[in-house]
């Protein structure tokens, strides 16, 4: 497909958010700020990409045209680049139709996974704490940040539950295809009898919120101390550094009793709560869109069963487009990469349909 007339307009609208970005009263209004400056960070990677495709274009139209050149040593030499050649425009041919979709809210944000044990017990807990380590192994991988908020450990060394933050570009478009449950079977530790066990963790990814999405009304906060308890030592046990805050609004709770400070587990737990009710506004959002899609992102529904991690066949299967991968031990590592690449296709089919594209 041509993609020119969608370039022009998108060059158009950089050149009016060029201007908007000089303007010095920009930062006058502080969420006309970031919606500016995110589009124009967006748009100006979008035609980044758009060039580099053209020149690998033009790259493979001359290296076909000297292949056929009468110097057999220069049109071979000219032959072998091809197949690289190709292969560099299919990807940023991918690359460009997803950055020409419309964006969904949050994609290009940072996020907070939420890691929760459920069905099985403490080997719940243990797989939602090798989840934990599958999620910041990726990050590593993709140059991103990652930062261990607030923790709920289990007596045998897992988590009931964990929260993790991950800064870095686009964090919530690729990780925003982990939430709902996942399903892990196999031997755990404890089993003398040597039979497989089904146990459940589930993740909720949500893009975080800052403080110009969502309001924070005083007189919509109940906001207590009190006495942080479990493992970490006596200081943790005689200090009243843990800070619970209710939502009364909508219900929404959050304790944070991770650090050994009050004003920073307060901080804290108003970011969760804010990222929380921006959560809420998206998924009030996100019930117009197709039913596919709404099935393929996870974002509301976390009780689905999106993932089966089955170790003794060494098999990982996604139930939402049916993919099946043997490379469990290379996932369980944080390598996300095919997973994540044939979900993304999976949601780009189906967003260039809607888009009619």
């Amino acid at each position: 497909m041509d993609y020119s007339s969608l370039i022009a307009k998108r060059r158009d609208r950089f050149s009016e958010l060029e201007e908007a970005v000089g303007d010095p009263e920009l930062f006058a209004d502080p969420k006309r700020a970031t919606e500016i400056l995110r589009e124009h960070g967006k748009l100006k990677q979008t035609l980044e990409l758009w060039d580099k495709l053209e020149a690998a274009k033009r790259h493979l139209a001359d290296n076909q045209e000297l292949a056929k050149s009468d110097d057999p040593e220069f049109s071979m030499m000219a032959a072998e680049e091809i197949p690289a050649l190709e292969k560099e425009i299919e990807k940023l041919s991918g690359e460009l139709q997803y950055a020409l979709l419309p964006a969904d809210p949050g994609e290009d944000r940072d996020a907070l996974i939420e890691i929760r044990a459920g069905a099985g017990g403490d080997e719940a807990s243990l797989f939602a704490a090798e989840l934990m380590r599958m999620y910041q192994r990726y990050a590593d991988l993709r140059g991103w940040k990652s930062e261990h908020l607030e923790s709920s450990p289990s007596e045998v060394g897992g988590f009931k539950e964990v929260i993790l933050k991950i800064t870095g570009q686009e964090v919530f478009r690729y990780l925003k295809y982990e939430s709902g449950v996942h399903r892990v079977q196999r031997v755990p530790a404890t089993e003398t009898q040597g039979r497989v066990h089904t146990s459940t963790v589930t993740v909720a990814v949500l893009p975080e919120a800052e403080e110009v999405d969502v309001e924070l009304k005083q007189e919509d906060l109940r906001i207590e101390v009190c006495r942080s308890g479990g493992a970490g030592g006596q200081h943790v046990n005689t200090t009243d550094s843990a800070v619970q805050i209710f939502h009364l609004p909508t219900g929404l709770y959050v304790r944070c009793e991770h650090g050994r400070s009050q004003i920073k587990n307060k901080e804290l737990a108003l970011k969760i709560m804010r990222t929380r009710l921006y959560e809420k506004k998206l998924q009030e959002q996100q019930a117009e869109y197709s039913e596919n899609r709404r099935a393929l992102i996870g974002s509301g529904d976390r009780s689905e069963k999106i993932r089966t991690y089955n170790f003794p066949q060494s098999r990982i299967t996604d139930h939402r487009i049916g993919f099946t991968s043997h490379n469990l031990t290379g996932v369980i590592a944080g390598d996300l990469t095919e997973f994540t690449n044939e979900l993304q296709k999976t949601e780009m089919n189906e967003r260039l349909a809607e888009a009619g594209l």
